[in-house]
């Protein structure tokens, strides 16, 4: 066995630290940390601890933190990093690799951890102290997803761009097998599989086939090759009770249903399922018969609600409606009241939509669903002209909730297929009672036009049609565009609301607090804090949990479309973590990957165990040879005064000097640095210490903020 596989078995053995073990930290995804250093009254003074670079941009990965390891995944690859400094300890590279995250599971008496993720349309299992794939596990770590869901198709696209939930030895998958038109005829069925060695053990059919519940909703043969309904964000799980909860997306075609007449069951519709056997305890559907793309995907975040003398263990559905729906999570039952409402019907040749849909009773609409001529956005007169004249040229007529596209002019109707809510979710803070999301106030306008035998959604935007400016993504109403909206759990009321990002064309002439759209999802904390990125921005914010203010925010160096974590280093910090990567697909942005780490500059540090040092150097020393991964090429050290001092402090013990020369850092981030390696055992006086990061931000330098 290696010095580095050594570590790692050890770490992975240890005593934890206070870690971030699956995407929403506690399997049923509250996004709570107990920490608490960092603080409504600390907050301001969080500085970049460090940075890791990945390969090709894109990811929205959660990062986990297990005892003492930091992995994450990029579309290139997994990596394993030290927490406390985001040095590499190995990658695995593969693509293309999930986008969202992977999830880990603790082995057995015989058998090392492993992490779980997408790769293209396998499930890939890694032993965690190799980085290479996991032995017994399927055909060499692998687990084809393909196989089973096929129906009449010899092949189509077909991912696993979320992470697998685990319970005991169960891996938990959903897919991405494509909603739109034709259907591509992959099943979306939910599967478990065994841990060890990657056999199936059961399947849950997310459209019913002919004799099981629910095959009523569609119509006869209606099951087959039908795509889409499938989980492509996050499952979470009760673990005490050994319940599955599963948030499904729009059969296909997911505009137009002629030929799935009904209310298509278990499309749009959070299942409840026996995480041992796929068994189906409960569901309830949140769209009727989907025309909108409102598919859910969010994780059903689990918590306990005190009300009325008792607690009642419960279930939250953030959904694209921008609705919030909260059940009893053992039951199914409605807590704060549902009821089904009239909505409009179409007109569309072949369509039949439903007559009513489900509406919560508490707590109001989070997301914005109706509009008024009157909100016309009029703050700027070239954006205010420009959206009546998007408006008018376009014959737009107004539309409530769940309003249809029609044949002639186009509906303008809120929200958008953005949502909403979106995959990002919720956080909660038990301790408050309070619930946390984003969301954004984007409309969508359209009509439907025959091709062929088919109707297609369409418009002078295309298919997907916002109501806003295409080119500098200005919405037509008058803001907030985007917001920050806690919620009581106690009685379903809204406790506060608060604009949530910027849009800077408008911030320089004075129009501010607009809000911006955003993917991604916070996390809350003991300091009374509400953590965020997501939004389209480049920002990272955090807010007064119990007020909604915004206390502290950040330029990043591109957009965070992920969720953010938090732990506490071995070496006594806590760390605030998210992944920031530019080239989305909705937003755009810099083509970056950048795993961020902050924290408090002026907390006291502990020496890291010489066992991390003694891992970094094993790890750089097997890579030998290799492309540099994580940082920029390395540079020789430019002559000056301290080179020599760098040499002997940075590049002697516990890595090599390319280890520094691989980085550019402004001087700010440098100090970071030379800081945290004293703190771990590096010789240097203060007088040294200043010149090494003197020198560094001069020679392996980047602008402050940049």
């Amino acid at each position: 066995m290696t010095r580095l596989a050594a570590f790692i078995l050890l770490a992975t053995t240890a005593l934890a630290q206070s870690d971030w073990p699956t995407f929403g930290n506690d399997p049923g995804a509250m996004r709570y940390s107990p920490l608490r250093q960092i603080n409504t009254s600390n907050v301001t003074r969080l500085q970049p601890a460090w940075t890791f670079r990945t390969g090709k941009p894109g990811s929205e990965a959660v990062p986990l933190v297990i005892n003492g390891i930091l992995y994450v995944n990029a579309p290139d690859g997994v990596y394993a990093l030290v927490p406390e400094t985001g040095e590499l300890l190995w990658k695995h590279a593969a693509a293309p690799i999930a986008l969202r995250g992977l999830a880990y599971w603790p082995g057995s008496a015989n058998i090392h951890p492993r992490v779980f993720t997408g790769n293209g349309p396998y499930l890939l299992a890694l032993d965690v102290t190799t980085g290479k794939p996991a032995p017994g596990f399927g055909n060499e770590g692998r687990v084809d997803l393909k196989k089973g869901v096929l129906g009449d198709l010899k092949d189509g696209r077909y991912a696993l761009q979320s992470p697998p939930a685990i319970f005991g030895d169960v891996v938990i998958t959903g897919s991405s097998n494509g909603e739109g038109s034709p259907t591509l005829g992959l099943y979306g069925d939910i599967r478990g599989w065994d841990a060890k060695s990657g056999k199936l053990l059961w399947t849950f059919h997310t459209v019913p086939r002919p004799g099981e519940p629910g095959a009523e909703t569609w119509p006869t043969d209606g099951w087959k090759n039908r795509s889409g309904t499938n989980v492509w964000g996050f499952f979470t799980v009760d673990v005490k009770r050994g319940i599955v909860y599963a948030p499904l997306g729009s059969p296909t075609s997911d505009f137009y249903g002629k030929d799935r007449i009904g209310d298509n069951l278990y499309g749009n519709s959070l299942v409840a399922l026996d995480a041992r056997t796929g068994a189906k305890k409960w569901h309830q559907q949140l769209v009727h018969h989907d025309i909108w793309d409102y598919d859910l995907a969010a994780p059903p975040a689990l918590f306990d609600i005190r009300r009325n003398g008792r607690i009642i263990p419960a279930v939250a559905q953030i959904t694209k409606m921008g609705l919030l729906f909260v059940f009893d999570r053992v039951t199914g039952a409605p807590i704060y009241g549902m009821e089904e409402r009239e909505v409009p019907q179409t007109i569309v040749p072949g369509e039949v939509t439903a007559k009513t849909q489900p509406f919560p009773m508490k707590p109001p609409p989070l997301g914005k669903n109706t509009f008024r001529m009157e909100e016309m956005y009029n703050l700027t007169p070239e954006h205010a002209r420009f959206c009546k004249d998007l408006f008018e040229t376009n014959q737009m007529k107004i539309g409530g909730p769940y309003t249809p596209l029609p044949l002639e002019g186009n509906a303008l109707l809120f929200p958008s297929t953005l949502g909403g809510g979106n995959w990002g979710g919720v956080s909660v803070d038990p301790t408050l009672g309070r619930l946390f999301v984003n969301i954004m106030h984007v409309g969508q306008w359209g009509h439907m036009e025959k091709r062929g035998a088919d109707y297609v959604r369409t418009s002078a935007y295309g298919n997907y049609a916002r109501f806003w400016n295409r080119e500098t993504r200005v919405p037509c109403q008058n803001p907030p565009f985007g917001e920050m909206v806690a919620v009581d759990l106690a009685t379903g009321d809204i406790a506060w609301r608060a604009p949530l990002g910027h849009i800077d064309s408008l911030e320089v002439i004075g129009v501010r607090d607009t809000g911006t759209v955003s993917l991604g999802g916070s996390l809350a904390t003991a300091g009374s804090l509400v953590f965020i990125g997501a939004t389209n921005d480049a920002r990272f914010r955090a807010y007064d949990s119990k007020v909604g203010k915004a206390l502290w925010e950040v330029k990043l160096e591109a957009n965070a479309h992920s969720s953010p974590v938090t732990y506490m280093g071995r070496d006594g910090r806590q760390y605030i973590v998210l992944m920031a990567a530019g080239g989305g697909a909705f937003f755009g942005g810099a083509p970056s990957n950048t795993l961020v780490a902050f924290a408090l500059p002026d907390a006291p540090r502990k020496p890291l165990p010489l066992a991390v040092s003694k891992a970094v150097a094993a790890a750089a020393e097997a890579r030998r040879g290799e492309p540099k991964v994580g940082a920029f090429t390395p540079l020789a050290l430019a002559s000056g005064d301290a080179k020599a001092l760098v040499e002997k402090t940075c590049g002697t013990g516990c890595h090599a000097i390319e280890v520094v020369t691989s980085q550019r850092m402004s001087q700010t981030d440098w100090d970071g640095v030379v800081q945290n390696m004293v703190a771990r055992g590096a010789q240097a006086s203060d007088a040294e210490v200043k010149a090494i990061v003197e020198y560094l931000g001069k020679t392996l330098g980047k602008s402050e903020g940049k």
